[in-house]
């Protein structure tokens, strides 16, 4: 293997530790801590890990999670009224309902209902129409994560071709905006995309985001470009893998995500970040 592995575990870790730092220096002045509510409905077992990852970092780097697990029968009505009741506790910073959501619920209203000021997944019209305006306050949180794991690298973003590879709201469309506001010029690959190989191999940047395992052949990709792979996928043996095929990419790029190990640790150190400028910027007089 010739790139070289971006480390997402440690670059989190540093992120997480100067939440920490942040957290500790309001306490300090005298204010409370940060305060993030985690709604969970119903049993999905991939979503409780993820929600149990997400409030240990939370109690690690001092904020406050409070954790509001109903279960699968909850009515969207039911549902609603605990959005609206946690967008008016001031001690709540940040709020977010883990998705996927039990099929006779409706995430969209859902998600539109929470205070654009709390969402701290990043995924309300409001944060994201001011991410498009090039002004943005909370940011979706994997693909903030990836501009940090891009920034660790120091990547040259100005005259680069950034190509993402999947158009989803949660990370293709806004990651285009994030390059976009970094200068780079970016293309958005998707199922209708004819000759997948061409664009690939045209990326100076490259970011895999489709969920669908080697999707992304490792010959395709252009010789030293930077690879970063957002997709993790289980496979039949039981291990992760992500969209791109990782051992012919890496003899290929300059720099790579691993699977698992890569984007996924960023993700949560995000949501930690952005619960803490929420409390600071957003909520500085409560």
């Amino acid at each position: 293997m010739s790139a070289k592995l971006i480390n997402g575990k440690e670059i989190a870790a540093r992120v997480r530790q100067q939440v920490a730092a942040g957290v500790e220096a309001r306490k300090q002045k005298g204010l409370r801590a940060p305060g993030l509510a985690v709604v969970l409905v119903g049993n999905d077992a991939a979503s409780q890990v993820y929600v149990r990852k997400k409030r240990e970092a939370c109690e690690e780097a001092g904020i406050m999670s409070l954790a509001y697990d109903l279960p699968a029968d909850t009515s969207q009505e039911a549902l609603e009224a605990l959005i609206d009741e946690l967008n008016e506790n001031p001690a709540i910073d940040g709020i977010l309902v883990q998705l996927p959501l039990p099929g006779h619920l409706d995430a969209d209203p859902i998600l539109v209902k929470i205070r654009p000021d709390k969402d701290v997944d990043g995924f309300h019209p409001y944060n994201i129409g001011r991410l498009m305006q090039r002004k943005p306050t909370l940011r979706p949180c994997t693909p903030a994560g990836v501009i940090t794991l891009l920034d660790s690298i120091n990547t040259p973003y100005k005259g680069q071709h950034a190509v993402i590879v999947g158009a989803s709201n949660i990370v293709g469309r806004p990651m285009s905006m994030e390059l976009l506001l970094k200068g780079a010029t970016t293309t958005v690959c998707h199922r209708f995309t004819d000759n997948l190989e061409k664009f690939v191999g045209e990326a100076d940047i490259l970011i895999a985001a489709v969920g669908k395992p080697g999707i992304i052949k490792g010959e395709w990709v252009k010789p030293g470009a930077t690879v970063i792979d957002v997709g993790i996928n289980r496979q039949d043996d039981g291990k992760l893998c992500g969209d791109v095929d990782f051992e012919a990419a890496a003899e290929r790029a300059a720099y790579i995500t691993p699977v698992p190990g890569g984007v996924g640790p960023m993700t949560i150190a995000t949501l930690l970040e952005n619960t803490l400028y929420s409390a600071n910027e957003l909520h500085a007089n409560q």
